[in-house]
């Protein structure tokens, strides 16, 4: 198999965009055009390595699907194209690279690494679908949480693939609710809407579920910004809190967990995120038993098929050391394509409509698309930090020496959530 890496948008702001294709047969005249699908996310500055990772599992996927004939529709297979653009985390930059997307009449948008930017993108969509109505877009969502995405701010354009941050923390407080030794917990997390949802929903839920547990500090920072986080332990040490719940993602979290190692901190760490990213390497023999993270999979779920997808992975990017397999990532694009196939075209509305209810089986995970809001059910697993080779810990996260064993596991039902989406239906 040849892998094909053309460059498509040489914008003068020397924005990032590679296409990449494989199977060789693509590049004949006579092949069907491409389904295209544009990555908008940060490649640069403090997140590059969130953007790369996603970048890596997204292709990964891609290459599976080509593997096996790409998207089957009526006029012959189809390969899937994947372009990268670089958003470098703001706001603005996204809507830029948006209307490069539409221009070239690209139908899937995929993002996830900033819910301000998922709420920038879902409403201008909104307004390009409805101008346009020839060449509209779909949104697909693999890691922006703000819950509003798929409440008040829903969109029949938009689908999350990812569990939302109140769901997230609905079954955190639930393995908080019953650690006896949870007393005094701080709040730590990024100044935007994500982390204040973070912050906002720990402290509801705690209180419903343990009103003895006292909330000793509530601390937002700016979003990759701080390079120091000794100062914030040294106020979390003062408040003698025994417990951290931090929505954290990227350097933000692995920079945390680094100072309050370095610190010599004894803290219990309820994460979104202290799985991936640097983040087990960095908190070292200091995590075990300590660091906690909720995710839809971790490498050590089990069984033969869960641990031929992870094996596969790390076959594919054995020189990658900062990495993470995120099974929603992949998930997300076979549902893509199993909606197009039975849609027999990539228009964005017969799409949308095929995704909606769709469901999602691979042998050891189950999801379901729920129509109302366009939210993803499935099962979330709250993990433990041990050393690699304990009991439940078959394997290492990127090559760390330390993995995650499951402590808790919530079935797809006892992670739904209601919504107030009240969508506008096409």
């Amino acid at each position: 198999m040849k892998q094909r890496i053309p460059i498509l948008l040489a914008a003068a702001s020397a924005v990032m965009c590679m296409t990449l294709a494989t199977a060789a047969h693509a590049t004949q005249d006579t092949a069907p055009a491409p389904v295209r699908i544009a990555m908008i996310d940060g490649m640069s500055a403090a997140f590059t390595n969130a953007g790369e990772a996603v970048q890596r599992n997204l292709q990964f996927a891609v290459e599976h699907i080509n593997a096996r004939g790409g998207v089957h529709l009526p006029d012959g297979n189809h390969l899937l194209s994947l372009t990268v653009l670089d958003n470098k985390q703001g706001v603005e930059e996204s809507l830029l690279l948006l209307k490069q997307v539409t221009d070239q009449h690209i139908p899937f948008v995929v993002q996830g690494n900033s819910s301000a930017v998922a709420l920038a993108l879902t409403e201008a969509i909104n307004r390009h679908n409805q101008r346009v109505p020839e060449h509209r877009v779909l949104f697909l969502n693999y890691a922006a949480v703000d819950p509003a995405l798929t409440n008040e701010k829903c969109s029949f354009w938009h689908f999350r693939f990812d569990a939302h941050a109140d769901m997230r923390m609905q079954v955190l407080t639930d393995v908080i609710r019953d650690d006896t030794r949870a007393s005094k917990v701080y709040l730590i997390g990024q100044d935007y809407s994500f982390g204040r949802q973070v912050a906002h929903s720990a402290r509801t839920m705690l209180a419903a579920k343990r009103p003895d547990i006292q909330i000793v500090g509530d601390d937002l920072h700016p979003v990759g910004k701080v390079k120091d986080f000794s100062p914030y332990l040294a106020k979390i040490k003062a408040s003698g809190a025994d417990t951290v719940i931090t929505g954290n993602w990227g350097n933000d979290l692995t920079l945390l967990i680094k100072a309050a190692r370095d610190a010599g901190m004894q803290l219990k760490f309820y994460t979104f995120y202290a799985n991936a990213l640097g983040a087990p390497a960095a908190i070292g023999d200091a995590g075990v038993g300590r660091v906690r993270a909720v995710a839809e999979w971790h490498p050590n779920v089990g069984g033969e098929a869960s641990d031929a997808f992870y094996r596969a992975f790390r076959q594919r990017y054995p020189q990658v050391r900062d990495d993470y397999v995120h099974l929603r990532m992949h998930l997300m694009l076979e549902m893509l394509v199993t909606a197009i196939e039975k849609a027999g075209t990539t228009d964005a509305v017969r799409v949308a409509h095929a995704l909606e209810n769709a469901r999602f089986s691979n042998g050891f995970h189950e999801a379901w698309m729920r129509p109302q809001d366009h939210q993803l059910i499935q099962p979330l697993y709250v993990s433990v930090m041990q050393k690699k080779g304990e009991p439940g810990t078959q394997f290492d996260n990127e090559g760390s020496g330390y993995g995650f064993r499951t402590e808790r596991f919530f079935a797809g039902g006892l992670t739904a959530l209601p919504s107030s989406c009240k969508m506008e239906r096409k």
